[in-house]
């Protein structure tokens, strides 16, 4: 997939996208990403602005500021934050939320099975054009939250990729 169409028009579709707002102690991350940290930049532009750090002992450049977050780019664009507590969506759905209560909010997210025989959680893929969250969960609650371009995601979720 090229760049350019992971980048997308720009254009945000009415629905799922709730301006950020904290929610507790957890940051909240929106389909349009973070407030320093949009869905399509560069990787040299979150660098100019002093965002993206790869100076510190981690599996990859981290977020400064935002160390529950782990960015995922392809063609040096971000298209993915794999999110992990206390980061949260506008709906205040974190880590450890009942998946009920994530179907509640998300009525029309689809269901997505781990293969069998892989230690890799189930899903729940909420849409919104294209960009969607993805909740891994134990069918129980959500273990982790995956933000960004719906395509990636799914990706994601069918390859079994993590943020390492």
């Amino acid at each position: 997939m090229a760049a350019a169409s992971i980048a997308g028009s720009g254009v945000r579709p009415q629905g799922l996208d709730v301006p950020a707002r904290p929610v507790g102690a957890a940051e909240v991350v929106g389909l349009d990403g973070l407030h320093n940290a949009e869905f399509g930049v560069t990787e040299q532009e979150l660098t100019r602005r002093g965002v993206l750090r790869t100076d510190v002992e981690a599996c990859g450049p981290t977020l400064a500021g935002h160390e529950s977050v782990s960015p995922i780019f392809v063609d040096d664009r971000l298209v993915l934050l794999w999110l992990d507590d206390p980061m949260s969506t506008p709906e205040g759905i974190t880590a450890g939320t009942p998946v009920s209560e994530v179907r509640d909010h998300y009525p029309s997210a689809v269901d997505l099975t781990a293969p069998q025989g892989t230690h890799r959680f189930d899903g729940l893929l909420a849409r919104d054009g294209d960009r969607a969250y993805l909740f891994l969960h134990d069918r129980t609650a959500v273990r982790k939250i995956i933000a960004g371009y719906a395509d990636w995601a799914r990706r994601l979720f069918d390859e079994g990729y993590g943020p390492c």
